[in-house]
């Protein structure tokens, strides 16, 4: 398979492909939490006439076809819908991505002192490498809610008016085993070393805690806060040719902002069409705001309402009969580490969108696992417009493995497959993704979307 870069290497459509991504790295810098996923995708889809499913709902207004409508959930999920000239029970073509990323969270008690230092405790969020996220620069992003229920927006870090923290690590001097055997208990940030002055107990802690108090924040507020420790810096050109892009989140914001602007540029569709954003999946899509909970279909139903087609019968049959990319990465085959990999059949950087038949590991468990019918579909829509990808696997059988919302989403009886852009350092702090493969992710939404949704 060729090098994308052979067609996209100069010209037009290099600038294409580049400015395309300047626009992600933007996104990507700024973005950080679901939170701050779902206030970017609501400016947009606003900009370019989508309506808020709430109001309309209210208001009792009703949709028809072209119509734009989304809705959220807890401000960390949200679903954008255009309405199509076919029935919704007919079917809906899905693009699913999921805007949470490995990380780690503020406990709801964070702030203790040790050795003269006041110190930020904190647990883990999905699969991490622990001491990847040692001895570098941290920010805090995320917000607090005070018992009257006023919020505050916090971003610490990422400028130079604040500074930045640190998880410390030994120096080599004195570590002599080095075997990178972190703790979840030993991931604890430094704060502060200044003493607040006549003050004989916890000095550094009281310092720390009165310079919050200028957001009008208290210790005991944190226990209704959700703040995320991520890295701090902007997403930037990787390589000396900047054919990459270096960056916390890729997994999977670059795949859900590839879904969000494909999604964007949608008009009078035949077929109903809809891109989900969603939280949790990084520790199994549970909770209120994970695919797991009824927002997806419990949406459906209010906008089927609000276009005088709701049955109940009428909604399973929209959902059994709607097909959907599961829109995640995948792991790109990494030149420093080849063994894990099979070669001639797992993702490779700038060969395009990747696409998992089954993800799962092992024998397959828990894997979805998609019918041929549907890809032989994906496979005609792609040619035709003209879009690279690639079929893959994750690793060596045995070896690899991995899940994403997909299994959730076939339990509905529609097509499902997984597809989306190769990354290496997956879960690390900073991650490498290929510019024209996020470019062609693109493309390949865009074409889904207007893909002919045919019985099987």
């Amino acid at each position: 398979m060729k090098n994308l870069w052979e067609k996209y290497g100069k010209g037009e459509e290099k600038e294409k492909v580049m400015n395309f991504c300047e626009e992600y790295k933007l996104f990507l810098s700024k973005c950080k939490t679901e939170r701050e996923c779902v206030a970017f995708a609501i400016e947009m889809a606003e900009k370019k006439g989508f309506q808020n499913l709430a109001d309309l709902i209210e208001k009792k207004k009703k949709l028809k076809a072209g119509d734009k409508v989304y809705a959220v959930n807890m401000d960390k999920s949200v679903m954008l819908f255009v309405v199509g000239e076919q029935p919704i029970e007919k079917g809906i073509n899905i693009v699913g991505a999921h805007i949470d990323s490995p990380r780690l969270d503020l406990k709801a008690k964070p702030f203790y002192e040790s050795q003269g230092f006041c110190m930020i405790d904190t647990h883990y969020y999905g699969g991490i490498k622990k001491y990847q996220w040692i001895a570098q620069p941290l920010a805090l992003h995320g917000v607090v809610f005070r018992k009257d229920g006023s919020k505050v927006s916090i971003c610490l870090g990422e400028d130079d008016d604040c500074g930045s923290f640190v998880i410390t690590d030994l120096l080599p001097h004195l570590d002599k085993d080095d075997k990178k055997d972190v703790k979840g208990e030993d991931l604890n940030l430094i704060a502060g070393n200044v003493p607040a002055q006549e003050e004989k107990e916890n000095k550094f802690k009281k310092f720390v805690l009165e310079l919050l108090k200028q957001f009008n924040i208290e210790e005991d507020d944190f226990f209704s806060a959700e703040i995320e420790v991520v890295p701090s810096g902007k997403a930037r050109d990787c390589g000396l040719d900047r054919s990459m892009i270096l960056g916390y989140g890729h997994d999977d914001r670059v795949c859900a902002y590839a879904n969000l602007m494909a999604m964007l540029e949608v008009e009078k569709p035949k077929h109903s069409v809809l891109s989900l954003l969603v939280d949790k999946e990084e520790i199994g899509s549970v909770g209120a705001t994970g695919m797991h909970s009824k927002f997806f279909e419990n949406t459906i139903a209010e906008i089927m309402e609000l276009c005088g087609q709701y049955t109940e019968l009428g909604l399973r049959r929209a959902l059994n009969n709607s097909n959907m990319i599961s829109s995640d990465v995948t792991a790109g085959v990494d030149p420093n580490y080849v063994s894990p990999y099979n070669v001639e059949t797992d993702a490779h950087l700038a060969r395009g969108i990747s696409f998992n038949k089954f993800t799962g590991a092992r024998g397959k468990s828990g894997a979805n696992d998609a019918n041929p019918e549907f890809i032989a579909q994906l496979r005609d829509c792609l040619d035709k417009a003209e879009v690279a990808y690639q079929a893959t696997e994750m690793g060596k059988v045995d070896q690899g493995g991995g899940g994403t919302i997909a299994y959730i989403m076939a339990k509905y009886g529609m097509n499902v497959i997984d597809a989306g852009v190769p990354v290496l350092n997956m879960h690390a702090p900073w991650e490498v993704v290929s510019k024209v493969d996020v470019y062609e992710t693109y493309r390949a939404y865009k074409a889904f979307f207007g893909m002919e949704i045919k019985p099987y």
